[in-house]
């Protein structure tokens, strides 16, 4: 089921329903990029600490946007054993412009053609976005609206037929609004009190917004918004003042209503929070950095905060890549690349509890995904990532029971077995494999740091060094001194490839990374205790009176 701002208001009930009753959520995020074209020392790297990830990946989430938003809702039958039933939901976003809100994102070319080749509607996501804003953004707009300060971005511009000037805060442009006031004050001319026009094609919060503009400019016009849109009649001064006073349709209450359509998908980001369901993705690090920035606050420049802001978010996370990866080498399955691969495998023969493990159906308004296959559809993704989880964790509770029988299946179940995986969300291209948030971050499992040392090839940079190795392994590429460098691989076997194919090669000697022998700061510092030990010692024997 897609959903776009013209759906999502009256969307908002059922899908508070559905995840208040749900038992996790499946997420997945498409992106308008993915990494900005940094310099090299700007890239992540093999090199970095958790926190120096974070850091350099924060820049990029700060320069992109999330154009879908795919949830997949994942309940448990009643009275049925093991089944489960996913409602799936596509949303398209737009980040809110409104007033002082006019966001500045960037659209990386590569994520634009990969969208585009899996059938991604970018009409859907310019035209049609849902709006949102984080909770800085709200409180400065909310201060702007609510206190009746809220012309804060005018423009002016004069109308023959009504020769007046209109200041607007607004989120339609300069060529909107004089097209609606224009239509409007050429009817008044020839409009008798009590006679009304309709204005169609307005909705959301514009709706009440051009209602306010046109309110404040004419002073014998009443406005109601309808199914139709907005009817504008013809009344009297004194008329126009009893329906002020008296009307529930009054500006007061119109500005909590523009506040609450321009917050947008922010609303249900509220309510996903306050139902503190499991949030299960693949992959979901980005997803999460985003979350943070787009709907919550700008990510904060300390790791640990973020961290920490998005374990009280989302005390319960789960992702299905951390899960599948140490599975997958204890069953021998076969190596996969994406989370669609690995789907078909947990849904083939390979899977030994193939046709013991959960049933999962779509609910009736979402069969879109029931026959067709949608990768990097967001919510077809966010339904893998659901039912991948189900799957993998029968197959945890399949092994930890053993030979043994095996007890009826529920959720609560296969969140116990699933205990040791939670809260730790993969890392690629980082020191360490994973980020834990729910405590400390595991030490390293990466292969060791090796030393290249080179000889007779003058001013060779870190970028000739890569260019060496890449045709037998990736190897991220750090200098140590002016002739040495340090590598650094994900993969054990290329780790030993490389000490086994440079042994005794003449310009490049490769050898294992010692800290403590090899560290400049630490040979600096046993320069300078040598020296300082044999000035003390000098001292020492210049200042025996013996000598």
């Amino acid at each position: 089921m897609d959903v776009g701002a013209d759906e999502f208001e009256q969307s908002l009930p059922l899908l508070q329903e559905l995840v208040l009753g749900a038992d996790f959520v499946g997420l997945d995020i498409e992106f308008t990029g993915l990494r900005s074209n940094l310099s090299c020392r700007q890239q992540i790297s093999l090199f970095d600490l958790p926190s120096e990830w974070y850091l350099k990946t924060r820049r990029s989430v700060q320069q992109f946007t999330i154009c879908q938003i795919g949830l997949s809702v994942f309940s448990s039958i009643e009275g049925e054993t093991n089944k489960y039933v996913a409602h799936s939901c596509n949303f398209f976003l737009f980040p809110t412009t409104f007033g002082i809100l006019d966001s500045e994102f960037t659209f990386q070319a590569s994520s634009v053609q990969f969208l585009n080749q899996y059938g991604f509607d970018y009409n859907k996501f310019l035209k049609n976005g849902i709006p949102y804003m984080n909770e800085e953004q709200e409180k400065k707009i909310k201060h702007n609206i609510l206190t009746g300060n809220w012309r804060v971005r005018r423009f002016s511009w004069f109308s023959p037929a009504s020769h007046f000037h209109v200041p607007v805060f607004s989120s339609l442009d300069k060529d909107q609004i004089k097209v609606v006031i224009d239509e409007v004050t050429r009817w008044l001319d020839s409009a008798e009190e009590g006679d009304w026009m309709t204005l169609p094609g307005i909705a959301g919060f514009q709706a009440f917004e051009v209602q306010l503009v046109l309110r404040q400019a004419l002073p014998d016009i009443w406005t109601v918004l309808r199914d139709q849109g907005i009817i504008v009649k013809k009344v009297n001064k004194q008329h126009r003042w009893y329906l002020e006073n008296t009307s529930c349709d009054r500006a007061s209450c119109w500005k909590e209503k523009i506040l609450l359509s321009a917050r947008g998908f922010s609303v249900f980001f509220q309510m996903l929070v306050k139902a503190q369901k499991p949030l299960v993705g693949h992959n979901m690090m980005m997803d999460l950095l985003h979350l943070h920035e787009k709907f919550f606050r700008p990510l904060p420049e300390s790791y640990d905060q973020f961290k920490l802001n998005i374990h009280n978010l989302f005390p319960v996370l789960i992702d299905t890549k951390n899960v599948t990866r140490d599975i997958w080498k204890e069953l021998n399955f076969p190596r996969v690349s994406n989370l669609s691969e690995v789907y078909e495998v947990l849904n083939s023969d390979l899977n030994p509890t193939k046709n013991s493990g959960p049933e999962v159906i779509h609910a009736s308004k979402c069969e879109k995904y029931v026959e067709t296959k949608y990768p990097h559809e967001a919510a077809y993704d966010a339904f893998l990532c659901g039912s991948v989880l189900l799957k993998v964790a029968h197959l945890l509770l399949w092994r930890v029971r053993g030979t043994g029988p095996m007890p009826e299946p529920s959720f609560p179940l296969y969140l116990d077995v699933l205990a040791p995986y939670m809260n730790q969300v993969n890392l690629i291209r980082a020191g360490v494999p994973k980020i834990n948030f729910s405590g400390p971050d595991c030490p390293s499992i990466r292969p060791p740091i090796l030393l290249l040392h080179v000889r007779r090839w003058p001013e060779v940079s870190e970028q000739q060094v890569y260019w060496e190795f890449q045709n037998l392994c990736k190897f991220d590429v750090r200098r140590l001194s002016r002739s040495q460098f340090l590598l650094l691989t994900n993969k054990f076997k290329d780790a030993r490839s490389i000490l086994k194919e440079y042994r005794g090669h003449p310009t490049l000697q490769v050898s294992l990374y010692r800290y403590w022998r090899h560290s400049p700061n630490i040979n600096c510092l046993l320069q300078v205790c040598g020296v300082v030990t044999t000035w003390a010692l000098l001292a020492l024997l210049l200042g025996r009176p013996d000598l």
